[in-house]
């Protein structure tokens, strides 16, 4: 049975730069992959209705999986949904990621729910990954770098 992963953030960053974060190519492909991979954007329409398509390779031993999916809601600083497909047919399934941001006194609260992670993929590797994604992503939103 497919897994769901919740996880919960607050970045010091306002909520608008974290969105940003995820809807920028070069944002996406710099923080998304977990530690030991690199990420090519093939394709980010980020808007209701487009689509999305990456790849992500280990550096250590090239190999990869690409992937994709659409875009369901976009609430710019507030709300992301998505949904993602591997191409690899053992990675069956289509995962939907919804990501809540709010602003608070110190930033961004945020939070995201994947869910229909496929059974191939143990939870708490998907866990890993993510928290290893959003270490990088609070690296690249909370500097304030104004010159």
């Amino acid at each position: 049975m497919p897994n769901t992963i919740r996880l919960h953030r607050v970045v010091t960053a306002k909520p608008g730069k974290v969105y940003r974060a995820f809807v920028e190519p070069d944002a996406v492909a710099s923080w998304l992959p977990p530690y030991g991979f690199v990420c090519t954007v093939h394709e980010l329409n980020a808007e209701v209705g487009g689509t999305h398509r990456m790849s992500f390779r280990n550096f250590t031993t090239g190999h990869g999986n690409s992937f994709g999916g659409d875009y369901l809601d976009l609430v710019p600083g507030e709300r992301l949904v998505y949904t993602t497909k591997f191409d690899d047919p053992h990675l069956p399934g289509e995962m939907t990621v919804i990501v809540t941001l709010k602003a608070v006194s110190v930033g961004t609260d945020m939070t995201i729910e994947q869910s229909g992670v496929p059974d191939a993929i143990p939870a708490e590797a998907c866990y890993l990954g993510w928290q290893e994604s959003l270490r990088k992503l609070a690296r690249l939103v909370e500097p304030e770098i104004t010159m």
